[in-house]
């Protein structure tokens, strides 16, 4: 079988993860699986090694100086509809992961990996595109799906994410890795991951961390990821302007490489994941994968996916006693065991055995 998965970007977001992995262990399964994307600001291959048996596909999306939303994403569906229908024909299977792509791909089966409302009118109308338009959609958990019913009348397929849990079980033996980012972050820290942005709810994890750091002042925050397509200046300026009123100093660090990543996750006291909107958790599923505690929004999604094994907030009050509680006792029994459960050749059969349906 012949599969494409298009996804909008090299860097490192939760659907470009997914992507990748679930790319790779369909391949493993004998699927021949192209991957497309975008390349932005030059990018040449993806934030990470791809296995030899997936081909890889980068369409050039060359910077325009001060491009808006709007037209940034209608560029983007062009510029990658273009590269990739000139050489679409032959695939029994086009599987797209975001609103980009989709617009993008024509005929196609779509992951929905959450539901945004956006006021942008041009990422509006993609958003509703990929939605009405795809033959077939995927959810990545349940309470999803039932959005998805609810708003469109569409009955997805349940699949949930795998995740890579080998990578950051390992991480929670690499004592010296963890030492090296806890002298480079000058200390013991929160992290959370996926950048400053409304949808990670990153002020109100701002807001938890000040609160908890009262009892335990030298620890730090910590705030990695964040490559966008959209403009969260604005939260930004929100975010610098609230941390300066509680006297917090963030350390922001953008990308991490991705071999660093699961000691950076394995060395923090605790993660937060402040999310207002989730399709699964793949960060916070990491997390639980290295033994560190999770400290999750009150989210019907999240309590699905994680059920027992993180502690969960309804707002910043919230938070920061499920986090207080996080850094005393540590972390609730079961979550690495748990998150090794998730595995993406699960997720790969359960995908080629819907393809099975649909073709």
């Amino acid at each position: 079988m012949r599969i494409a998965l298009l996804t909008y970007s090299t860097r490192p977001r939760g659907g470009v993860v997914h992507t990748l992995a679930l790319a790779e262990a369909l391949a493993d399964l004998g699927a021949d699986v192209t991957v497309w994307t975008l390349g932005r600001g030059g990018d040449a291959g993806l934030f990470r090694p791809v296995a030899a048996a997936v081909t890889l596909r980068v369409v050039d999306f060359p910077p325009v100086e001060a491009e808006e939303v709007g037209a940034r994403i209608l560029r983007s569906i062009a510029v990658l509809r273009a590269g990739f229908r000139a050489e679409a024909a032959g695939y029994d299977v086009v599987h797209a992961q975001d609103c980009i792509s989709a617009n993008a791909a024509g005929p196609c089966v779509r992951t929905v990996h959450h539901l945004d409302t956006f006021t942008t009118p041009e990422l509006a109308a993609c958003h509703e595109r990929a939605i009405v338009e795809p033959y077939a959609h995927v959810c990545v958990s349940a309470a999803v799906a039932a959005e998805v019913e609810q708003g469109w009348g569409l009955r997805p397929t349940v699949i949930g994410n795998g995740v890579e849990a080998e990578r950051f079980t390992a991480a929670a033996t690499d004592f010296a890795g963890q030492a090296a980012w806890r002298r480079e972050l000058g200390g013991e820290y929160l992290l959370a991951v996926g950048g400053i942005e409304p949808r990670k709810g990153t002020i109100d994890l701002l807001e938890a961390y000040a609160l908890a750091r009262r009892d335990d002042p030298y620890l730090r925050l910590v705030i990695a990821g964040g490559e966008t397509l959209f403009d969260y200046r604005g939260y930004r300026e929100a975010f610098d302007a609230r941390a300066a009123e509680l006297g917090v100093t963030p350390q922001i660090l953008g990308q991490v490489d991705h071999d660093r990543l699961p000691a950076l996750v394995a060395g923090c006291r605790a993660f937060g994941f402040a999310s207002t909107k989730e399709g699964f958790g793949l960060a916070a599923m990491e997390a639980l994968a290295a033994g560190v505690p999770v400290v999750a929004r009150d989210l019907p999604v999240l309590r699905e996916v994680f059920g027992p094994h993180v502690r969960y907030g309804r707002d910043p009050a919230g938070l920061a006693v499920a986090l207080g509680t996080a850094l005393r006792e540590g972390s609730l029994p079961g979550g690495a065991g748990f998150a090794a459960t998730h595995t993406w050749r699960a997720a790969a059969e359960a995908h080629l055995a819907l393809y099975a349906r649909l073709h």
